[in-house]
């Protein structure tokens, strides 16, 4: 028996007996199969490796598991013959069981839009699902979610961070004490995932943002337009405000270019004076002329730089966050003086510009999480003249503009990594005056030594030592996190042992 897809739009509906295969298991894929069990589906998850924890909890909640090499298509999942497949954003969009999906018809879902499906398991007083607030951009999309959330509960409102942000959409959609907002931090492997489905399947987000664009996963995607592409999809169906960069060209023709629900704004932000539909800087003050009655002549104020710089969140980088969070909760009607509130108790997660300490008249700084060009370019605009320790996994970007630009300006350059060759050429080229030491890799737990011991070194009485790779971590590290700790603890060493301290 064929199901009717279009009509599975709410947990209301009958999803008994339908057959779904869901590809990968890790948070986000134990929770759509306990979602779909719950639900009444017949469930199979296929995974090349599972945790002990899972492989027991899987037949708990009524769910087959394979595990197996999945760089073929499995016989199980062909036998299965599955109505929907919902798989984890890891898989590419050439993997070869996505290709065959694809070219089977059957349908293909991600975990936010089986979230979408679902959301009226818990509801607002009124009856209704919460809102929702979707977030991406090559860069600061974690700090803005993370922002946005701060702020909606400083007005009131029940509101949730989940998505890439790492709780996933539907541990959120389920929580039995409900939201009035979910604000989901999206990939470009999710949106991807959330393009392919029935159009009346698809989230009708209350507000939406693109921070930013720049080159990244161009593996994984295939081309920068693919990469493009996939971003434009968050303003699709948007309903109350579409958010974007003033500074980015691109973020302003995917808004030109959405289908959007009659009478959504398009609301600009940016360091600049702030145009009528905008939010922006005024002589350091952080200013709203969007979401008032009188926009032409008047603005609201938001805080002021002074007071952001008391709390560290004074970057140019930070600023852009901070007024497309604030843009998305005035949105749903947040009000000026709950954004200020919410910003003096915001602190920055680690390993995003983290001074880690100040010793021997140098500032060390963490920004692990500058894992591309762009984030690379924001850190060291922040930190001019630093000593720059550069590069890792490049995911088959190119760095040359950035290190003709903002690299060009660094002390010294400090190059670690699988892909050191391509960086050492580009300041080769684009920046010779810029010394650069190559840190041939050695054990995981030496290389961060290394590199602490040649920054000393090489650093003056009032420099900064910047960590901000402009690459993946995962060639010589766990995680960005894991490459942000080493890095303090080797900090932390040479300090006790340093001869001279502040």
């Amino acid at each position: 028996m064929t199901r009717d897809l279009d009509a599975l739009t709410s947990w209301r509906s009958d999803w008994r007996g339908l057959k779904v295969a869901v590809l990968g298991l890790s948070v986000t894929g134990f929770s759509v199969a306990d979602t779909l069990t719950e639900l009444g589906a017949e469930v199979l998850v296929l995974s090349e490796s599972a945790s002990e924890e899972y492989e027991r909890l899987l037949p708990v909640i009524g769910a087959g598991l394979r595990i197996g090499d999945l760089s073929e298509v499995p016989e199980e999942l062909i036998a299965f013959a599955p109505d929907v497949v919902v798989a984890s954003p890891g898989f590419s969009p050439t993997h070869p069981v996505i290709v065959w999906i694809r070219e089977t018809g059957i349908a293909l879902w991600g975990d936010v839009e089986l979230a979408w499906r679902v959301r009226d398991k818990v509801v607002r007083a009124d009856g209704t699902p919460a809102d929702w607030i979707l977030i991406t951009g090559t860069n600061g999309k974690t700090t803005t979610t993370q922002l946005t959330a701060t702020m909606l509960l400083a007005g009131g409102l029940r509101a949730a961070p989940c998505g890439n942000i790492g709780v996933p959409v539907l541990d959120a959609v389920r929580d039995p004490e409900g939201f009035d907002a979910l604000v989901v931090e999206l990939s470009s492997h999710q949106l991807w995932y959330l393009g392919l489905a029935d159009p009346e399947g698809q989230p009708v987000p209350s507000s939406t943002v693109c921070l930013n664009l720049a080159d990244d996963h161009l593996v994984w995607h295939g081309s920068a337009r693919a990469y493009r592409d996939a971003k434009a999809l968050v303003y699709r169906n948007t309903r109350v405000a579409c958010v974007y960069n003033r500074a980015d060209d691109e973020t302003m023709r995917m808004v030109e270019e959405a289908e959007v629900v009659e009478g959504a704004r398009a609301i600009g932000f940016g360091l600049g004076i702030p145009g009528p539909s905008d939010l922006g800087v005024v002589e350091g003050i952080l200013a709203d002329r969007a979401f008032l009655d009188d926009r032409r002549n008047t603005a609201l104020e938001l805080t002021t730089m002074h007071a952001l710089a008391e709390h560290g969140l004074n970057a140019p980088h930070i600023v852009q966050n901070i007024l497309a969070a604030s843009a998305l909760a005035r949105s749903l009607g947040v009000e000026p003086a709950a954004i200020r509130d919410a910003l003096d108790g915001f602190h920055l997660d680690a390993h995003r510009i983290e001074v880690v300490a100040r010793a021997g008249g140098i500032t060390w700084v963490d920004d692990s999480k500058a894992t591309n060009p762009h984030a690379a370019q924001s850190s060291l605009q922040a930190f001019p003249g630093a000593v720059w320790i550069v590069g890792g996994d490049l995911k088959g970007v190119d760095v040359s503009d950035l290190v003709a630009g903002a690299g060009a300006t660094a002390r010294a350059a400090l190059v670690i990594g699988e892909d050191r060759s391509a960086v050492v050429e580009a300041f080769a080229r684009h920046a010779p005056g810029v010394p650069v030491i190559e840190v041939v890799p050695g054990d995981t737990e030496e290389v961060m030594t290394r590199v602490v011991e040649l920054a000393a070194g090489i650093a003056r009485d009032g420099d900064t030592v910047l960590l901000a790779p402009a690459a993946a971590s995962f060639d010589q590290f766990r995680s960005y996190a894991d490459r942000g700790h080493r890095f303090a603890e080797a900090v932390r060493r040479w300090i006790d042992q340093g001869p001279t301290h502040e």
